[in-house]
């Protein structure tokens, strides 16, 4: 799936969204685009489950689109 993220603006930003969404599934694939502001993710949750760990993470997000 791919996301857009808020809020992130460092790499301190993209290593907790990376945690949030690899505590959901540690074999998740998870490719932070920081200057867009997107995330491409896949691993073994919903995108409910993604865009709630990321506001519990402070990291606001909206789907974009779902990729195979």
């Amino acid at each position: 799936m791919l996301l857009q993220v808020r809020n992130m603006s460092c790499q301190h930003c993209v290593q907790t969204v990376t945690r949030a969404l690899r505590a959901l599934d540690p074999n998740a694939a998870v490719e932070v685009d920081l200057a867009r502001g997107e995330v491409r993710t896949q691993g073994a949750f919903g995108t409910d489950a993604a865009l709630a760990a990321l506001a519990d993470a402070d990291y606001p997000a909206t789907l974009l689109s779902l990729e195979d």
